[in-house]
């Protein structure tokens, strides 16, 4: 009886993936060719090296680094206090209402390697972690600024050009 009042319960939670669920848009294929650059060399110890120091330059802590496996994780944290909100907090207090604002952000970094076609492809991607003066996550986010990358690449660029000439 327990049995077969138990298999339509089941049965819910079997319903698998739902159709295109793993079908990239356009959307997503945007941010990975924004978020990829392939440069021209073999040695990829070379590239996730300038890419720790950049990291690193730019005030980042290393977290993980797997070198065998290219990936390099790393994280920041800084405030998230803007003059907005707080103005806006203090207009919300004159008429007494409660308003939470941002306080703390943690930005991560992940940074993965692999060889092809004779060069060596680097994909990065940023998050941020935003916590407001309560302690509450109030945002999660992936960071899809076409400057904040093209930055960072040409920043990597001269990072590995420095790197592979040990300048």
């Amino acid at each position: 009886l327990v049995v077969a009042l138990s298999i339509p319960g089941l049965s819910g939670c079997a319903s698998g993936i739902p159709k295109g669920a793993l079908v990239m848009d356009t959307q997503t294929l945007e941010v990975r060719q924004l978020s990829t650059r392939r440069f021209m060399t073999g040695d990829e110890s070379r590239i996730l090296a300038a890419s720790a120091g950049l990291l690193q330059d730019l005030g980042f802590n290393i977290d993980e680094s797997e070198t065998s496996l290219g990936l390099i994780v790393a994280s920041k944290d800084r405030s998230a206090v803007e003059a907005r909100q707080v103005a806006t907090k203090l207009l919300f207090a004159a008429l007494g209402v409660q308003m939470a604002i941002d306080k703390t952000q943690k930005l991560k970094v992940s940074i993965v390697t692999r060889p092809k076609d004779g060069g060596i492809s680097v994909r990065v991607t940023f998050q941020r972690i935003v916590w407001n003066e309560y302690g509450q996550v109030s945002k999660l986010e992936m960071l899809n600024d076409v400057k904040f990358y093209q930055e960072f690449f040409d920043k990597l660029s001269k990072s590995v050009f420095l790197e592979a000439h040990r300048l």
